[in-house]
């Protein structure tokens, strides 16, 4: 069976630099003082009409959803500027267009000793270990992915259990980022606690095979308006299992703001989408393949190890 996924004629993507006082003009700055191979591309997005526009703001940021660290959440406090970096291009120019955004930004906040943020992962972009800047080559594992993980508002977990597959069902986890590469978020619920980082290695494994093929389909067809995905896909196993059978997920469109698979309780927060009805599918849902006997949390833990080489 084939998921239709419809591709937008252009993606918005913003980073956020807060700063506590902003010591030059921006314009004066992009493109000339963004090092490395993103100034030519800074520039020539920064043309008539501008794919990348870099604007000063001399008010604080502030923003209730973003995850911070304890250092991260004092500078924000003491930010009393922030600069907005922002990218408007069509889905054939990914990633490139998003990483010169972001390289702009780091290039900004290192300069002004400011804090990069990433409004859709809700988190403060870190330093990448591999270069100073923004890495020439594109990883999905270099901050472009969050995990937002939600305990069900009912949840009566027993203790703590390794062993424990089938008491318990409270947490859901759901990626963000992935609507910046013009694809649905990926969410697995009901997945008992004991088993979250189970639960994040598997959907990073899931994101990390979307995003490519969704890159390669771009590359073969940058005109097209929608792209097909089978609705099982088949992971390679990584790691200490490397080489052995794939792995099947299946995966099922559905409404961020309800509570099903799992438990039915309120929950404490809900991702905000598209109104129903704007031909855009926001949600998939990532589950056993039919035919799978046990339950969720049994079929988790047979794939706990299928994970990439990088975390995102």
């Amino acid at each position: 069976m084939k998921i239709v996924l419809p591709l937008p004629a252009e993606l918005t993507s913003l980073f956020v630099v807060a700063v506590e006082q902003l010591p030059f003009d921006v314009d004066r700055f992009v493109p000339w003082r963004v090092p490395g191979p993103y100034r030519k591309a800074a520039r020539d997005a920064l043309d008539d009409p501008p794919a990348l526009v870099v604007s000063h703001r001399p008010s604080p940021w502030r923003s209730a959803e973003i995850t911070l660290q304890g250092d991260e959440r004092r500078r924000l406090r003491r930010a009393g500027e922030h600069v907005l970096v922002s990218t408007t291009a069509p889905p054939r120019r990914l990633p490139g267009a998003v990483q010169v955004a972001r390289a702009v930004a780091r290039a900004l906040a290192r300069q002004c000793d400011g804090l990069l943020i990433d409004p859709l992962t809700a988190t403060a972009v870190p330093a990448c270990p591999r270069e100073p800047g923004e890495p020439r080559d594109f990883r999905l594992g270099d901050h472009w992915l969050t995990w937002d993980t939600q305990v069900h508002g009912d949840a009566t977990c027993p203790p703590w259990d390794p062993s424990g597959t089938a008491e318990c069902d409270c947490l859901r986890v759901t990626s963000r980022g992935l609507s910046r590469f013009a694809l649905p978020e990926i969410t697995l619920d009901g997945v008992a606690c004991a088993h979250s980082r189970c639960a994040t290695g598997l959907l990073r494994s899931v994101a990390h095979r979307l995003v490519a093929d969704q890159l390669a389909h771009l590359k073969a067809h940058p005109l097209a308006t929608c792209h097909e995905i089978d609705d099982l896909l088949r992971i390679q196993p990584s790691g200490p299992f490397r080489g052995g059978p794939p792995f099947g997920v299946r995966l099922t469109p559905c409404e961020t703001e309800r509570g099903e698979p799992g438990r039915t309780g309120r929950i404490r927060r809900l991702k905000v989408g598209p109104a129903p009805g704007t031909g855009r599918l926001t949600c998939l849902r990532v589950g056993p393949p039919s035919g799978f006997t046990g339950s969720l949390n049994d079929w988790l833990c047979t794939a706990h190890d299928v994970r990439p080489a990088l975390a995102a």
